[in-house]
């Protein structure tokens, strides 16, 4: 037998940050009573997006939010859109560049990351936003 959940998530940002999302995750795929199969993850925005990355070290982040702000810098002459501040197309150009969605694998009925994995939600905007992410969760159910 199968099955096909969908379900979203409300997140409140605190502005430029990573936020974690995999205990979140799990247990939407826990309520779900997949055994094996998919989630999907996409998240309704234009300026976040979601990461796979290190789940051990603070330094990880920190490191790929000061690379990311060196490749695309707020402010910059060069952008047309700046509707919202100078922190606008940057985060549209930081969303483009890093996924608006994920799809993992359920092993076990949970979700099968690697031992340092962690999927997160990265906030391009200065200021907090309220965050919807829809999560699918499809497949076999014992």
């Amino acid at each position: 037998m199968s099955a096909y959940v969908r379900s979203s998530l409300q997140l409140s940002t605190a502005g430029r940050s990573i936020n974690p999302l995999h205990g979140q995750l799990q247990r939407r795929v826990a309520e779900s009573g997949v055994v094996t199969g998919l989630c999907h993850v996409f998240v309704k925005h234009t300026s976040a997006s979601l990461i796979i990355t290190e789940n051990a070290d603070p330094d990880v982040h920190v490191d790929l939010e000061r690379y990311l702000t060196d490749l695309v810098p707020d402010g910059d002459s060069r952008y047309r859109h700046t509707a919202e501040g100078a922190d606008d197309m940057a985060a549209h150009v930081r969303s483009v560049l890093t996924l608006t969605e994920l799809t993992l694998p359920v092993h076990g009925g949970q979700l099968d990351l690697g031992t340092w994995q962690g999927v997160y939600l990265w906030e391009h905007r200065h200021r907090g936003h309220q965050r919807e992410v829809v999560v699918t969760v499809h497949g076999q159910v014992s």
